[in-house]
């Protein structure tokens, strides 16, 4: 259990709150690419309780300033996008993408007075369909060569979703791996053309189905050990005397993880706050063997969720669409076959914050547990001028945080730690994309 103050502390992120500030150090996600309309890419954000506006300029340039007009507080969201800036329909004043005010055409002709006027902004760039913004001071740090970023476009797919409650008891789930035992178990069938699918592919070797072997082996041993880039969660499970179910999950210091999809796909997963009781969830999905098939995931996604907030149809509103036919023949939660309905319901019924004073953990919350620590930690360490994780200096060093590695697999009992990285290491050499790259 948590501290009350420590629980502010990792959860509240507000401009001036310890957690606030420590997530505005790091680039985040602030808008799918796809949700920007092509006849007006201009969209009203909040991020971390910030209001702002995001506009596009141009091929792949994007500014991100303060929603409200420095004159008279008027809304910049329904602005003009004219001269490569944001224009106030109240009284003209243009806004540039650093935020300054470029032109104020009621003022007298020789008036330097919009020199003067300077609203919020915030570096934004463009990656595999998400627009990311950096919100912390100074210049930003450089992206890090993560799987997700360096895919080709082709090879991925972008999403997002909204959920009602903090941005950390999103990321807590990821990271968590003896919950796929219950909360993602199917008790009649397996999960076809859903988000869940790849629960229902054999893993090579076993005969079995993801779905089954995390079923029936509901104790995983669970290591957790520091990495590069955050924390790197391994779950084994025996399969007999020789081999072991391995699935290797990470943590993208502060607010991602990365998750084995399945054979040779992988998806990481930021979660982001609104404020402090809501957060959306977005993720980069990419495969290391196949183009994928945007249409056809993008369809399937659409099917959920409710536009333009991308709220989920399951919802607290409706009880998750909880069927109590459902959950003694079908599936374990009663709610669907979509595995993120689960994790939806599981991190919503906590509450809009959860009250970590009165939880009790076990062995099995390893990762999470970890997780609390480098975050106090980092906490501690930004407020005292120190470095904190995954946060890369230069280019040189954005370079060497790589992957990273995440997979589904099979390795003998004696040798597991060092079997899985082999077959990262053949699933890379075999891709159109990551052949060559070092396995890290």
């Amino acid at each position: 259990m948590l501290s009350r103050e420590d629980n502010d502390r990792i959860t509240r992120t507000g401009p001036e709150d310890p957690a606030g500030r420590l997530l505005r150090a790091y680039w985040q996600p602030a808008a799918l690419v796809s949700e920007m309309p092509a006849e007006r890419p201009v969209k009203a954000v909040r991020l971390m309780g910030e209001d702002l506006v995001l506009f596009k300029r141009g091929e792949r340039d994007w500014g991100l300033v303060s929603r409200y007009c420095a004159h008279r507080g008027v809304d910049l969201a329904y602005g003009r996008l004219e001269d490569g800036g944001l224009r106030c329909l109240y009284h003209g004043w243009l806004y540039g993408k650093d935020g300054r005010c470029l032109e104020q055409p009621a003022e007298p002709p020789h008036s330097r007075f919009f020199e003067k006027v300077r609203i919020s902004s915030y570096p934004c760039e463009e990656r595999n369909g998400i627009v990311f913004a950096y919100m912390g001071g100074g210049d930003p740090p450089p992206f890090p060569a993560y799987d997700c970023f360096e895919a080709p476009e082709e090879y991925t797919f972008a999403f997002k979703g909204l959920w009602e409650c903090n941005w950390l008891q999103g990321v807590e789930g990821g990271i968590d791996p003896s919950h796929v035992s219950f909360l993602h178990r199917f008790l009649d069938e397996d999960p076809r053309d859903v988000y869940g699918a790849q629960f229902a592919e054999t893993v090579a070797g076993t005969g079995k189905s993801t779905a089954e072997i995390v079923g029936e082996m509901y104790r995983p041993d669970i290591e957790v050990e520091q990495a590069e880039h955050g924390l790197r969660v391994f779950a084994v499970r025996e399969l007999d005397a020789q081999t072991r179910h391995l699935r290797v999950t990470n943590l993208l210091f502060p607010n991602a993880f990365v998750v084995p999809f399945g054979g040779d796909r992988v998806f990481c997963q930021w979660h982001v706050p609104i404020d402090d009781e809501h957060h959306y969830w977005y993720m980069i999905f990419y495969d290391f063997k196949d183009q994928t098939d945007k249409e056809t995931l993008l369809r399937q996604r659409l099917q959920n969720v409710t536009l333009p907030d991308y709220r989920p149809t399951r919802n607290r509103d409706n009880n998750w669409g909880f069927d109590a036919a459902e959950q003694q023949s079908l599936t374990y939660t009663g709610m669907g076959l979509d595995i993120n309905v689960h994790d939806q319901w599981a991190v919503e019924s906590m509450g809009p914050i959860q009250d970590r004073t009165v939880e009790r953990l076990g062995v099995s919350d390893r990762a999470v547990t970890a997780n609390r620590r480098m975050l106090l930690k980092a906490i501690k360490a930004m407020e005292g001028g120190q470095p904190t994780p995954a946060l890369p200096l230069d280019e040189a060093a954005a370079k060497e945080l790589r992957g990273p590695l995440a997979i589904d697999t099979v390795a003998p009992a004696d040798d597991w730690q060092e079997a899985w990285r082999k077959t990262e290491a053949e699933r890379r050499a075999r891709s159109p994309w990551a052949a060559g790259q070092e396995v890290r």
